[in-house]
């Protein structure tokens, strides 16, 4: 026999192409929006809206509940008043 092995034994090197195509197959419809909006339709908006959510959650390692946390997210996404009577003074 040459020096040629049947295509039984070869590793096949198009399973990562395959794997890629199998994986734009899956998301076809949600690739072709992009396409669709015709670049109309920016991720800016959610990119800022995850950075303020990443800084919130930063600053808000202190505190010694989940529930602290999230009202701190609330009230800087949301924009909510801050209540008025604290149970400390500020100088």
């Amino acid at each position: 026999m040459s020096g040629i092995r049947p295509m039984t034994e070869a590793p096949s090197r198009l399973e990562p192409l395959k794997k890629v195509a199998r994986m734009l197959r899956t998301h076809e419809a949600l690739l072709m929006n992009w396409f669709r909006a015709k670049g109309e339709v920016s991720s800016g908006a959610v990119e800022g809206l995850n950075n303020k959510i990443r800084v919130v959650t930063r600053r808000s390692y202190g505190f010694r509940t989940y529930d602290a946390m999230e009202i701190a997210l609330y009230h800087t996404l949301g924009r909510l008043p801050e209540p008025g009577e604290f149970t400390h003074r500020f100088c």
